[in-house]
């Protein structure tokens, strides 16, 4: 077996299981060092046997709850001190079902503690150590749903939409540091956020449903590229341009009119 040359460590959050095992593999193969966060410390020792073993790499777990603050500042603090990472895997996250009138709002806090909280933590932590390095990649994972938030839970489409704002801005802020950002907005990808969150998979049009082991591919093909937005289920680059393009063609006028509404 010939070892690649690592490529140093990534962090990746939601290690366990769907997108983010796949991404673990991914990396893995592309001469990474691993750092496997996540809740089930069990399935995360298995997952790490079986790379070590196929692609002789390093792989480290680190068990951790992203929804408890104590966890979070663990896995944070790794982060800030540990020169050997230079990839975030922003990937760990909950969905909900049903309408935000009827919810449990427990459960919602800690989607938003999750989904929301925890990525800004450990992308601050990354981005801070990253320019500090001159190098790095940070990879927020969002959802479709950022964009068409009227077809989803209205919480979890706000958290992405969240995820995909802190991205852009954070590119923004990371510009000529050497420091590499990227959102991925997959579309319904077949993984056990489905289940987890209470969603009936057989309600959904099989056409509709993304394997997560080609949204990952597409998704690091993006990458690759120096995508800031990548959508995996997007066939039509020049529609998402567009949508930008228009974006951007509207903020001089929304400049002009926060000017105004301030000198009122």
């Amino acid at each position: 077996m010939n070892t690649p040359q690592t490529q140093g460590t990534a962090l990746v959050t939601g290690a366990s299981s769907g997108i983010g095992a796949i991404y673990a593999e991914r990396l893995a193969a592309r001469g990474f060092d691993l750092l496997l966060v996540a809740r089930d410390e069990q399935r995360l020792e298995a997952a790490a046997s079986t790379l070590r073993a196929e692609h002789g790499i390093k792989v480290e777990v680190l068990k951790a709850d992203l929804t408890q603050r104590d966890d979070v500042l663990k896995v944070e603090q790794r982060l800030r001190s540990d020169s050997s990472i230079s990839l975030l895997l922003n990937n760990a996250g909950v969905a909900a079902d049903g309408l935000l009138a009827n919810a449990d709002m427990e459960q919602l806090e800690r989607l938003i503690q999750l989904n929301v909280t925890t990525v800004t933590r450990l992308a601050s932590a990354a981005a801070a150590s990253f320019a500090k390095a001159g190098r790095g990649s940070i990879i927020n994972i969002a959802s479709v749903v950022a964009l068409f938030p009227e077809r989803f839970n209205a919480t979890y489409s706000a958290s992405k939409a969240y995820v995909l704002s802190l991205t852009q801005s954070l590119n923004a802020e990371l510009q000529g540091t050497g420091v590499q950002v990227q959102a991925v907005l997959p579309g319904v990808t077949r993984t056990e956020i489905l289940e987890r969150s209470g969603i009936d998979a057989s309600q959904i049009p099989e056409d509709m449903i993304m394997d997560a082991g080609e949204m990952v591919d597409a998704a690091l093909s993006g990458l690759d590229q120096g995508e800031l937005i990548t959508i995996p289920s997007l066939p039509n680059v020049s529609e998402w341009e567009a949508f930008m393009a228009a974006r951007h063609a509207m903020a001089p006028n929304l400049s002009r009119s926060m000017a105004a509404a301030r000198y009122k």
